[in-house]
């Protein structure tokens, strides 16, 4: 039978409920701008009545939970831009930095030093006795390699600044699949035979749930969603299994989490491999596999493919830039110096080779094509004495026997190059060959003329047969080895003058044979800059000009630069959007809050109104009895 004292304790879950839901609503309030914070809502229902002779009488409120407003697809959605996002904010910073590399556009840079330094070229033509016109020239092609090394020491730099960034990454990515494990753990406690939901929990593993996501593009699989559609339309919670992966591949099953590794001992640039462990201890390379987030970005912009024998990537917009930079200064070094062998002396040293003397040269490294070049003697007024060429096919060696099919056979073969039957004014008379370790311990083939030829004033050239008129159609053998060199070096990072013409830069030769006036190299040189030639980068060949392989690179950048601005504008949009539904739903909106808050005071001032006439009623019911 029902009583007063039911009435009373009807009064008193009514302030209770009350007092909960200010509780929670004043929560919300507070927490309002904390990242990651679910708005609240208490869920309530009516108490089991009392059955009574008189029927069921009801028993008050209860409060069934204090359950967060969430939508799980909603939530993915956002995830999932949000890592789209991160790879494109990544990207585009990554990408704007590059650019300013090549500011070509506004009318300096490499392409400006080049113009100047050909112009330099002609005014020696011009000039080709003039001492001030070759410290002129050696300033101005200083200025163009400088230029040239520190624009690819500032790619590489920011190439191996992504990958330690990519390092970074990592181990935040496993130091979040830890804590995830660890919150799924607390979850699985805290609602352990069907608790309160663990909304404070939940929120903190969203939160985490979205860094993976932004980190590596993280996917969360969770078992049966639950919907709540009397809390809110778009409420609904997840139970049962829980795992985050990456491309299929799970760092976090529940409690447990398997962390990613990082090796880069074996790579002499220092550039990571990631991996995944499985239980067996079976490492699996993750490179290809990670394509969202900012770990995504860093290995799409490093490079994902790691060359085993180079220990460069292979692949990476970045690596690229460096490898199209490469191909364009080696192109220039190996190009100039084909053409100022032309030009006479006494002696040329080649590059560090490491080539085997027996190796054969069209299959080496070296860029050296099959066909000839003719080996010229000068004497002491410039004429020409002598004229040999120099065969090279697949088969062709650096040493070997007089006579035989090697560079030094064919020098020393005893011929009579002129047809005059005179055995002493040969190539093999004036010449000396040596293809052995230098005092530096390294391999270099040096060519010269003998010490008798010399104190006569002898000098020799190499000069390339040109199958077409073309100066990219010989066998590029000065250039590919460096025989007496314009340029040292063979890439864009350590490309600059000669040694010798630093030292003394009126060493510089404009000319074939040191005549008075000769002038044919510099023209030569002019010339280079319209001839087009081969550049190899990778599997692709490029068949243009010097000025056309640096545009392509220049171009290259520019592109991906204007590229990655488009999409992270659209990306950027796109992601608004899905934060904006996201925050429609569980977003603190503090004025519906403040609302909601007036509403429970009401309820609240409503129970205690009961519980005062219940007060009443027992106190005339006392009066009674007296």
């Amino acid at each position: 039978m029902a009583s007063l004292f039911n009435t009373l304790n009807i009064g008193y879950s009514g302030l209770n409920a009350a007092q909960v839901a200010v509780n929670t609503t004043g929560n919300n309030i507070t927490n309002a701008e904390v990242d990651g914070y679910t708005r609240q809502r208490v869920v309530t229902s009516a108490a089991t009545p009392l059955n009574t002779a008189d029927g069921n009488v009801s028993n008050g409120t209860e409060i069934d939970d204090i359950s967060r407003i969430f939508d799980n697809f909603v939530f993915d959605k956002y995830s999932a831009a949000s890592a789209d996002k991160e790879y494109s904010d990544y990207e585009r910073q990554k990408l704007e930095e590059l650019s300013t590399y090549f500011p070509d556009i506004d009318g300096v840079g490499i392409k400006n030093d080049m113009s100047e330094y050909y112009n330099m070229w002609q005014t020696f033509a011009d000039n080709p006795d003039n001492d001030a016109t070759q410290v002129a020239l050696a300033e101005q092609t200083q200025t163009l390699t400088q230029h040239i090394t520190q624009t690819q020491d500032q790619v590489v730099g920011l190439q191996k600044q992504v990958n330690d960034q990519l390092a970074l990454d990592i181990n935040e990515v496993n130091s979040t699949a830890k804590q995830l494990a660890d919150v799924n753990a607390a979850i699985e406690v805290a609602e352990a035979g069907d608790g309160y939901t663990a909304n404070d929990l939940r929120d903190q593993r969203n939160l985490l749930e979205k860094d993976l996501s932004r980190l590596i593009g993280a996917d969360v699989h969770q078992g049966q969603l639950e919907s709540n559609i009397q809390l809110d339309s778009n409420s609904n919670i997840s139970s049962g299994s829980y795992s985050v992966s990456v491309n299929g591949f799970n760092i976090v099953d529940g409690s447990t989490y398997h962390p990613l590794k990082l090796t880069n001992s074996d790579n002499p640039y220092g550039f990571y491999d990631i991996s995944y462990e499985r239980q067996d201890g079976v490492l699996i390379p993750m490179n290809e596999e990670i394509t969202g987030g900012r770990v995504g970005a860093s290995l799409d912009l490093r490079g994902r493919s790691i060359d085993s024998t180079s220990g460069m990537p292979t692949d990476g917009i970045l690596q690229t830039t460096a490898s199209d930079l490469d191909a364009f200064a080696k192109g220039l070094i190996e190009s100039t110096n084909n053409l100022y062998a032309q030009s006479a002396a006494t002696s040329m040293q080649s590059n560090d080779l490491a080539l085997a003397s027996d190796a054969p040269l069209v299959n080496s490294n070296l860029n050296i094509n099959e066909g000839s070049f003719d080996i010229i003697i000068y004497d002491i007024d410039g004429n020409e004495v002598s004229r040999r060429p120099i065969n090279i096919d697949n088969s062709t060696t650096m040493s070997g026997a007089t006579g035989t099919n090697s560079i030094e056979g064919q020098i020393t073969d005893n011929k009579d190059d002129n047809g005059d039957n005179n055995a002493t004014n040969d190539i093999d008379d004036f010449m000396t060959y040596g293809y052995q370790t230098a005092a530096d311990g390294t391999l270099r083939l040096e060519l010269g003329v003998n010490s008798d030829a010399q104190s006569k004033g002898y000098t020799f050239a190499i000069e390339d047969k040109l199958s077409d008129e073309s100066f990219s159609s010989g066998t590029n053998f000065a250039g590919a080895t460096g025989l007496g060199g314009f340029f040292e070096g063979d890439s864009a990072s350590n490309i600059q003058l000669a040694q010798e013409y630093r030292d003394n830069p009126t060493n510089i030769r404009a000319g074939y044979s040191s005549s008075s006036g000769d002038n044919r190299v510099a023209l030569d040189m002019v010339q280079q800059q319209f001839e087009s030639y081969e550049f190899k980068v990778g599997n692709e060949t490029y068949d243009t000009t010097l000025y056309g392989m640096y545009d392509l690179t220049a171009t290259y950048v520019g592109i991906s630069t204007n590229s990655a601005i488009s999409r992270n504008d659209t990306v950027t949009a796109q992601f608004n959007a899905t934060e904006m539904e996201y925050f429609s739903v569980s977003k603190v909106n503090t004025d519906e809050e403040m609302t909601n808050l007036i509403k429970y005071q009401n309820s609240y001032s409503a129970a205690a109104k009961v519980i005062t006439t219940v007060d009443q009623m027992l106190q005339t019911l006392l009066g009674i009895k007296r």
